[in-house]
Parts: C-alpha cells; sequence; structure tokens
C-alpha cells in the first residue's frame, strides 16, 4: 500500500496509544479534583479546571462523567496524589506528581526510572526551596488588548501573564488558584490546561548533549500510568 499509507497508520497507532494513556490521567486528576472538594465543577475550581483540561484533550464526556461519579464510589477514596523529587543526568532537579490507587508500586517504578536512567530519588521536601508551587492556566492565544487583560486579573491574583504563538499562560500563588480560575472562565477564556504547577526557581541551562540524556528520563517517567506530570528546572 506504499510508505504514504505506511506512515498515516504509525501516525494514527501513536495517537492512539497517547489517548490511550492520557484519558486514564484525565480521568485520576477529575476523580481526586472531584473527591476533595466536591462532585460540582460550580462550587469546585479544581474540578471545573480538570473537566476544561480533559475536554480541550478531547476527552469523550461518559469519561468525564465516569471519572466524577467514581469519586463519590469506594474506589474514588484509592487514588491519592502523592509526588517524588530527584534528579537526572547532570544534576538537573526533578519533581514528578503522580495519581495512585497503589503508593507501593508507584514509588518503586519511579525509583527504577531514576536508577536504569542515570538518575537518582530524593528525600522529598529536598527540592522545596528550588521550586514553587504556582497556580498555571495555558489558555488560546488571547486576541485583544493583553495590559488591559493584566490589569483585569490583577484583583484575582494575577502575578505574571505571557504570550507566544503558542497561546496565553496566567499564573499566580498557589492560594489564587480558584479565584483566577473564576476570573478566566467569566471573561470567556478559552482554556488549555490548568493546575497547580512546580515552577523553578532558578532554572538552569544544558547543552543540547546534556538534554538528550536528561529526555530520556523524563521520557520514560511521562510514560508510567501514575505520573500525571514532571517538572524540571530546565531553562
Amino acid at each position: 500500500m506504499g510508505r504514504a499509507f505506511e506512515y498515516r497508520r504509525a501516525s494514527k497507532e501513536a495517537r492512539w496509544d497517547k489517548m490511550s494513556k492520557l484519558f486514564p490521567k484525565l480521568a485520576k486528576a477529575i476523580q481526586v479534583a472531584a473527591k476533595e472538594g466536591g462532585g460540582d465543577p460550580d462550587m469546585n475550581p479544581k474540578l471545573r479546571s480538570a473537566i476544561a483540561t480533559a475536554k480541550a484533550n478531547n476527552m469523550p464526556k461518559d469519561n468525564i462523567d465516569a471519572a466524577i461519579k467514581r469519586a463519590s464510589g469506594k474506589d474514588g477514596a484509592e487514588i491519592k496524589s502523592i509526588h517524588y523529587e530527584g534528579k537526572a543526568p547532570h544534576g538537573a532537579l526533578v519533581i514528578v506528581e503522580c495519581m495512585s490507587d497503589n503508593p507501593t508500586r508507584t514509588v518503586a517504578n519511579v525509583k527504577a526510572i531514576f536508577n536504569k536512567n542515570g538518575g537518582e530519588i530524593l528525600q522529598n521536601g529536598s527540592l522545596g526551596f528550588m521550586f514553587a508551587r504556582r497556580a498555571v492556566f495555558r489558555l488560546e492565544k488571547f486576541e485583544g488588548d493583553l495590559e488591559a487583560l493584566e490589569l483585569d486579573l490583577i484583583d484575582a491574583g494575577l502575578e505574571n501573564l505571557e504570550q507566544d504563538e503558542s497561546g496565553l499562560v496566567v499564573s499566580g500563588d498557589y492560594t489564587a488558584f480558584g479565584e483566577l480560575s473564576n476570573a478566566l472562565e467569566a471573561r470567556g477564556l478559552v482554556l488549555k490546561k490548568a493546575g497547580l504547577e512546580y515552577v523553578p526557581n532558578s532554572p538552569v541551562s544544558f547543552s543540547e548533549e546534556q538534554l538528550g540524556d536528561i529526555e530520556k528520563l523524563l521520557d520514560k517517567l511521562e510514560d508510567d500510568d501514575d505520573v500525571l506530570a514532571v517538572y524540571t528546572n530546565i531553562e
């Protein structure tokens, strides 16, 4: 059938494989948010943002509803939000955010990935002063007056607003998550992803060769079913 067909098939299979791993992770985020703050998105900004992120990634509504429903059942209590800290090759710092129903399995997997890819896991708390917990919102590109938008969002806790070709990024202290979420929604801005992220206080530059070594570890971590997000101090 030719190379073009093979390329399209490979591309489709890669996308399906990504979706098959992404949807369960998004469902876990929804489930934990609903468990922590209730299953009503109107009363739970964290759940509302988790749902918006899932929708932006084309997650079916049935999957979203099922994840919320599970939060009120016995399965909802089993999933916990946990994180691990470590070093990648060349001293890059890494925080791994996980959602798991079996922390013993998860920590064993994370440790093995670090050890097999030139890194090491650290005691939790070791990197606390190297990263700040931030409320981060990634949105579609804003076509209006950025300066006016920035002034408008300051009262909601905005501390930084940046835009490039990939879109708009709004951030503030982690305590401002709810207010910023409500303010952005009230203005009808299109959300692609939102959450509490670990942002490096002092980003570090690495060479292309070093980045290749580091990214091997990061890729393995992101492939793990229990890993929701990976944060680094890479500039």
